[in-house]
This record gives structure tokens, sequence and C-alpha cells, in this order.
């Protein structure tokens, strides 16, 4: 780790991505967190993906319902062996029957206090359906809107007999989103499948390379290779951008203490790669980090980065001078 900054960003103002919508505020994927991101101002709006029993992509960020769905109170019988109800076990006329939630966790209390509470009928959407909402609402406001896909756990669902990426590029493609100009980013966890997407998918879309934690990792993906120069070299030749988990940028080693960068935005830089980190949440900030203010200085000033994931758009907004 170093205390010096980082290289400028390369060109252009920094982009504000909505993660899940407007997720700070109202339950996340829902068409009302996109709606209200879009109202804040967000550059893009973002969707996860992952398919139904019938191959429907729909915008939906875990592989299992009960965190964020009644699916446990709707269809007790159908939780596997392990306790979970997978996505991938409904049809999606059965998913579009369930009311999605604010996050809860162990025990049924909010993930995040204070968030939003009420119980109100929200609704799973398709791919399809939320590309037509964000074509609404760009048309009806006149403010265009941008969108940032994920292919989520494309070798879970290659594993159960359906392949999502070809049914993801083919559903932006359909809502004229085909090349890099177009006002959409498409990004995955895996380097293979994303490396997949590019050359044998023929996608030309700006794509964007997850980075994660090797144990959290579900494919064969070595995100401590991938945050090397090398590493960042390779990605370049099928990706535009990277996404890192904040402490991949910068750390706070004590409270009180300086902010400590690593090279990861430089050398990204450098191999022509953007980087847009995740994820600004104002009720969960990086350890040790003073506010969001402190968070989102060391990142776009210090760092140096070309775009940020937030739960609270409105704040990144704030800090830009764009509010």
């Amino acid at each position: 780790m170093s205390t010096s900054p980082s290289r400028p960003r390369p060109s252009g103002p920094p982009i504000v991505i909505a993660h899940r919508g407007a997720s700070g505020y109202l339950p996340e994927h829902t068409l009302v967190a996109k709606a209200y991101a879009h109202a804040l101002g967000a550059d893009f709006l973002e969707q996860d993906v992952v398919l139904t029993r019938d191959g429907v992509p729909v915008v939906f960020h875990d592989l299992v319902l009960e965190e964020v769905t009644d699916v446990a109170e709707r269809f007790p019988a159908r939780r596997r062996a392990d306790g979970h109800w997978y996505v991938i076990d409904f049809d999606y006329r059965e998913l579009s029957t369930l009311a999605v939630r604010e996050r809860i966790a162990a025990g049924g209390a909010l993930a995040y206090p204070g968030r939003f509470a009420e119980r109100l009928p929200l609704r799973i959407q398709t791919l399809a359906d939320e590309l037509a909402f964000v074509r609404g609402l760009n048309a009806s406001t006149g403010r265009r809107a941008g969108v940032y896909t994920e292919v989520k756990s494309p070798a879970f669902h290659r594993a159960a007999g359906l392949d999502p990426s070809p049914l993801v590029v083919r559903t932006l493609a359909q809502f004229g989103y085909r090349g890099r100009d177009d006002g959409a980013y498409l990004q995955c966890f895996d380097a293979g499948e994303l490396a997949r997407i590019r050359f044998e998918l023929g996608c030309d879309l700006k794509l964007v390379q997850l980075i994660g934690e090797n144990d959290w990792n579900e494919s064969d993906t070595d995100y401590d290779d991938l945050r090397t120069a090398a590493g960042l070299r390779r990605i370049a030749a099928f990706a535009d951008a990277i996404g890192p988990w904040i402490p991949h940028v910068v750390r706070w080693p004590a409270a009180g203490a300086a902010p400590q960068f690593t090279s990861l935005v430089a050398d990204a830089h450098a191999a022509g790669l953007a980087v847009h980190p995740y994820t600004l949440r104002l009720d969960q900030l990086p350890e040790h980090a003073r506010d969001a203010d402190a968070v989102q200085r060391a990142l776009f000033d210090g760092a140096g980065v070309d775009g940020l994931f937030t739960d609270f758009c409105d704040a990144t907004l704030r800090f830009l001078g764009r509010r």
C-alpha cells in the first residue's frame, strides 16, 4: 500500500451508477427504485440478471429468493434441502406473484436498519420489462440514463442446463444496446465468460471485469492475479473497464489515519481500462473511513476513479457538484 495517490483519470467526468437502483431508499431492483434513481440523476442504472426455470432473464441480485421476497410464505414446500429457495426453481409466472421487500438479515431484521421497511406489492420484473421502463423514462423526461447490466453466476446456470449470456446480450440488442456508444455496460465476475461474451458471442458493448476476493469466487477466476499489472493487461484484451471492491483501491488502516492507496487505478489506466469501484453505502462505510465524503474524496480526487457504484446516488452527485 502507498499513501500517494495514483495518476488522474484518463479523460471525461466520472459516472454515477445507481447500484440496484436507488437501493438506499427503496427495495433493490424494483422499478420504483429504478425510477427514483433516474429522477435523482444517476448516469447509469444497474441490472443484475439471473434466469428462471423457463429461461426468462429477470432483474434480481441473488440466486436465492428468501432475503428480499416473501417466497417462504408463498411457497413453503419449494425450499431445497440446503434451506434456500432458488430463482432457477421457479417459472417467471410464479416469481411474478412474489412481493419484493427490503433485504433482511438472519432473524428477520433489516440488513440495513433505517431503510425502507414497508411491505408493498413490489414485483420482480424481466430484463426486457426493465429496459422498456428505462426507455420510457428517458423518452418522457428527456434525460438519458444508461444501463449497466450484470450476467450473474454463468457457471451455476450452465450446470442447471441454462446459458444466460446469449439471452442477456440478445435482450440488450433488442433495445438498441449493441455497441460501445449505445449507453450500456455489460459486466461479469467470471473472466472466462466475459471473454466469451466478447469473442464467441461477438458483443461490442463496453464490457466490465468485476473483481472480488478469491474466497467469494464461484468460478476459477483468480482475482489476486487480475489485480496485478500483467493481469490488467490481459483484461484489456477483452474488456473496457474493471469494477473492483472499494478496498482494492483505498483503505484506512485505523480511525483518523490517512487513506492508503493501492496501484490498481494507475495500473488499470496504464492498460487502458476505466475503473468503477463498488459500492458506496452511507450506512455501511469502509472500515475506519470518517464519512461518505472522505470515501468519495479518496476515490475521485485521490485515486482518480472513473465512476462509482452507490446505493445513494444523490450523495455522490452532490459530492461531484451535480446536485
